[in-house]
């Protein structure tokens, strides 16, 4: 198994942690995955891994298998069943304290309910984008009526905007377009964006990436679950597509569902700042962004991000975003 079963992330690693089951029985796992916690024993088939996952998350209660060629803590499996459009609930007061520390050592049991439930919260939808680009971005909106009620549109520019638009599906004054020049600092454009959230929670996405609406009607339910776990930062999968070919540059995980309260660093590949860390977040796999590249933008993204921030370009990421996925 190259990739990750549940994330697909290429990220497999030896491991030496081990989980208790409900019976009692203690069991070391020696391979881990670095990205979404799972944990694998040797030479384990992702295949049966998949259907065995899938069959559990199926039920109303997930039950740890202590037999199984996997296992999860409930950290883990939170990610893993938002794959399959599912949220989970811990048991007990063990459980949520499991929740907001992993990886504490325990399989994972707790129950499950659809994302498309009656929990949610609003979420706003945030969008960065050059003055050039403004009217490829308005025309796309539309296809997001169905999730939000609020977006903001924050133009690279010194010239001030129109302000409230008029786009088809959308109340009057839901659609807001404002101005920001950039000047070569990602996170400030990103943290001015977060502060004009209407809603408690918003998506950030680039004029080059889209979110299928499927995955969108979904963020709702996702930021409830995300409330009811004390987290503050949710990361999104994304599909870099080089000239329409997938990358081998994937999950990619972008960090880009925040509470409008919190703030990214970094003048390039910027990240959200979370006062106790990555606890504060989770991975999920219901859906993703797709970025669409060139090879000439790849080829020159990353000497770009290096002038901006020397040191944090990540030259050595051309490569990889060229080659094609590997399975």
């Amino acid at each position: 198994m190259r990739r990750c079963f549940v994330c697909a992330a290429d990220m497999l690693a030896p491991s030496e942690r081990h989980l208790i089951y409900p019976v009692g029985r203690r069991r070391l796992f020696p391979f881990a995955c670095a990205s979404c916690g799972v944990l694998l024993e040797g030479g384990a088939d992702a295949s049966r891994c998949r259907a065995h996952l899938a069959e559990a998350l199926a039920a109303q209660v997930f039950v740890p298998d202590p037999d199984a060629p996997y296992g999860l803590d409930l950290y883990t499996l939170r990610t893993a069943a938002t794959g399959l459009g599912r949220g989970i609930r811990p048991l007990d007061a063990e459980g949520r304290v499991a929740l907001r520390h992993p990886h504490d050592g325990h399989a994972a049991r707790a129950a499950l309910y659809a994302l498309d439930g009656s929990d949610k919260c609003p979420v706003s939808l945030g969008l960065l984008c050059r003055p050039s680009e403004v009217d490829a971005v308005l025309a796309s909106l539309p296809a997001q009526a169905g999730w939000t009620d609020d977006i903001t549109i924050l133009l690279d520019s010194d010239i001030t905007p129109p302000g409230a638009v008029s786009v088809a599906g959308f109340p009057a004054g839901a659609v807001r377009v404002t101005a920001r020049p950039l000047e070569g600092d990602f996170a400030a454009q990103r943290n001015a964006l977060q502060a004009l959230a209407r809603h408690a929670w918003m998506l950030q996405l680039d004029a080059d990436e889209t979110l299928d609406p499927a995955s969108g009607r979904l963020l709702p339910a996702l930021v409830a679950l995300a409330e009811a776990g004390a987290v503050r930062s949710i990361g999104l999968a994304r599909f870099n597509c080089v000239d329409g070919v997938l990358s081998d540059v994937y999950p990619d995980v972008q960090y880009r569902l925040n509470r409008n309260d919190v703030r990214y660093a970094g003048r390039v590949h910027e990240r959200p700042q979370l006062a106790d860390g990555w606890p504060e977040s989770f991975i999920s796999l219901h859906g993703g962004i797709e970025h669409r590249l060139s090879r000439a933008h790849v080829a020159a993204r990353s000497r770009r991000y290096e002038a901006l921030d020397p040191g944090r370009g990540r030259p050595e990421e051309e490569d990889a975003l060229l080659r094609p996925y590997r399975d």
